[in-house]
């Protein structure tokens, strides 16, 4: 896929999905009403949010540049993307997503979107395990089993993988 063609599509791909589950639907949810006055919640929520965005952002760029395509399964990378931040773990955009909505939940102190995130959280992880991961070892094969033996799909390793 040419790069101007997998920019837009990404950029199409990031609105749809990531926007709309940590961005409109939490708003939607709550207008995000109730900020809280409380300076520890507020700080954890706001890094999270930042940090979430930035890992995102980092993904979205590793799957145009280094993997020559787009998150959006209609249109999938080229190559297997395995550097940056898919060198500590292998779900770091729905992790991204989960960690901007529970900066929310901090920042609000809402229990609406607490469960909200439960669920988003299920939701990614039954996504990834039932359609994801065999579609990947389909596409990739032993590159991507190789990868997904040495790389956790959650909890982040502590150093980066370095292997192939």
């Amino acid at each position: 896929m040419r790069t101007g063609y997998a920019i837009a599509g990404s950029a199409v791909f990031f609105v749809v999905a990531p926007c709309m589950v940590a961005g409109l639907l939490p708003w939607w949810l709550t207008r995000w009403d109730g900020l809280t006055r409380s300076i520890l919640p507020l700080g954890l929520g706001t890094l999270a949010i930042v940090g979430g965005v930035a890992v995102l952002l980092h993904a979205f760029a590793s799957f145009v540049m280094e993997g020559s395509g787009t998150p959006a399964p209609v249109a999938p990378t080229q190559t297997l993307v395995i550097g940056g931040v898919y060198r500590f773990v292998r779900n770091p955009m729905y992790l991204a997503v989960i960690a901007v909505v529970l900066g929310q939940v901090l920042l609000f102190g809402s229990s609406v979107l607490a469960v909200y995130c439960l669920i988003v959280t299920a939701a990614m992880v039954a996504f990834v395990q039932f359609f994801e991961e065999p579609t990947l070892v389909r596409r990739y094969g032993a590159a991507y089993e190789t990868y997904r033996r040495n790389v956790p799909g959650w909890l982040p390793r502590l150093t980066p993988w370095r292997g192939q």
